[in-house]
């Protein structure tokens, strides 16, 4: 098997590829610009994932072939036989943020993750629209990529900065539901900011725009393609992804869903607003007991 640091070369080169291809459907120079959005347990799905998702799987198997590797996309999950008991898998969300991408707000992303055995050890999120490819190997922090070469970033923490009420978070404009509007409006940081892609919020996030982006399922659940690798960039930039008991994600179980209440963070208050939302959605159970 080819080392991480050539695996994380091509990955980085497929990520491009990628957003060559999503950025000609976006702009329309595609040849045929029609998306064909379709509908799929209520979430659109566009001819620009579909053919995203071939061109990701494609690039990735001839590279390095089906040996040493597994694959879940996100378009053809159903369709494959994930062998889950393969120690190194690669899980792929070709376009994160498909009703902002149809919407034009341009806040929309590629992830992709490998997974050995249930933990993420290199990502890329690429954000076309911001011509950026964030990168992260396990333990070799996070970088940024423009077309014109890549830094290094890290979150700068001071703590004394910004106050717990001073916080940012990042939104979510379609996936909300009465719990996480409680939660939202319970908490004591009170600004907000809608942002699309996973990737988008965990950038924003990165690059110290906001603070905390929080994810509570509901009837369905964010998806392992969602959260691997935007989690990985921004643990290894210094920041922290975490069920709310503090316990560390884990991906490529039987179960491709991330139930429960799944916090963000740059780090700073991390643990007390983990603490801190469990206690007011406890408080919203009471209050919905003694409604009834």
């Amino acid at each position: 098997m080819k080392d991480l640091s050539e695996i994380l070369a091509i990955a980085r080169q497929v990520g491009w590829g990628a957003a060559d291809i999503l950025q000609s459907y976006y702009h329309g120079t595609v040849q045929d610009p029609n998306l064909e959005v379709q509908y799929k347990q209520n979430e659109p799905v566009t001819v620009a994932d579909i053919t995203t998702s071939q061109y990701i799987l494609e690039q990735l198997q001839a590279a390095l072939g089906n040996e040493d590797f597994a694959y879940i996309s996100e378009e053809t999950y159903k369709a494959q036989q994930i062998k889950h008991n393969s120690t190194w898998v690669w899980i792929i969300d070709p376009l994160d943020g498909t009703r902002d991408f149809i919407n034009k707000t341009g806040e929309y992303a590629i992830h992709i993750a490998l997974v050995k055995e249930t933990r993420p050890i290199l990502a890329i999120v690429v954000i076309p629209e911001a011509q950026k490819l964030y990168f992260a190997t396990q333990g070799g922090g996070t970088f940024v990529e423009t077309r014109n070469g890549s830094v290094p970033l890290q979150i700068s923490l001071d703590v004394s900065h910004k106050s717990l009420e001073d916080l940012t978070l990042v939104v979510s404009r379609s996936h909300r539901n009465q719990r996480l509007n409680y939660l939202l409006e319970n908490l004591p940081c009170k600004n907000q900011k809608a942002i699309g892609s996973v990737g988008c919020k965990i950038a924003a996030i990165i690059e110290q725009q906001a603070e905390i982006y929080i994810s509570l399922s509901g009837k369905s659940a964010p998806k392992d393609w969602d959260i691997a690798a935007p989690e990985l960039i921004l643990s290894e930039a210094g920041g922290k992804f975490t069920h709310f008991d503090g316990s560390p994600l884990h991906y490529n179980t039987n179960d491709i869903n991330q139930w429960g209440g799944l916090l963000a963070s740059n780090g700073q208050y991390h643990d007390l607003l983990c603490r801190e939302s469990e206690k007011i959605l406890a408080q919203f159970n009471e209050t919905r007991i003694d409604a009834q």
